[in-house]
């Protein structure tokens, strides 16, 4: 198990409209209708699992849930490797209303754990491969180590949280 933080207002934006959206609403709006904010949670859960299959990151029971109340989303599931287990946790925290992910996955083939970056205004991957592994060149390890979710090595935004895997 692991907490992992995240930027609530950067990420993807999943929770734009419909049932999904009212669960970032609807705890402080009326905490009292349990079966509206039940319905909200499980949408925005669903979103976000909908959004962890777009990206084709798999895992055996892979089940995610979210509490609106405290932006946190805990996911659930065995992973094939590592790599996989930490790509699936930058899909749910990566996302806009999201503060915290509780990593309950585990995998089949254990492998050291990556560390994570959150992305500061004027950072590249360059800069970060050379904090991360003392050499700028390296920044093709990250950007691998953050497909499908990275399209282009320069697309990356302040607030995003990235994976740096271990050489």
């Amino acid at each position: 198990m692991s907490l992992i933080s995240f930027i609530k207002d950067a990420g993807e934006k999943l929770f734009g409209k419909g049932e999904a959206q009212a669960a970032m609403t609807e705890v402080n709006a009326d905490p009292a209708n349990d079966a509206k904010v039940a319905a909200a949670n499980s949408a925005a859960a669903d979103a976000i699992l909908a959004y962890i299959n777009a990206q084709k990151l798999t895992a055996t029971g892979l089940t995610v849930t979210f509490d609106g109340k405290t932006s946190t989303v805990t996911v659930f599931g065995v992973a094939a490797d590592q790599a996989t287990k930490e790509k699936i946790a930058l899909c749910c925290g990566n996302v806009a209303g999201v503060v915290t992910v509780n990593n309950m996955m585990s995998v089949d083939q254990s492998a050291p754990e990556g560390t994570y970056y959150t992305v500061v205004a004027g950072d590249n991957l360059s800069k970060i491969a050379k904090a991360n592994y003392g050499d700028p060149n390296k920044y093709m390890v990250i950007f691998e180590a953050n497909k499908p979710m990275l399209t282009h090595p320069d697309k990356i935004y302040p607030g995003q949280v990235l994976r740096i895997p271990p050489l």
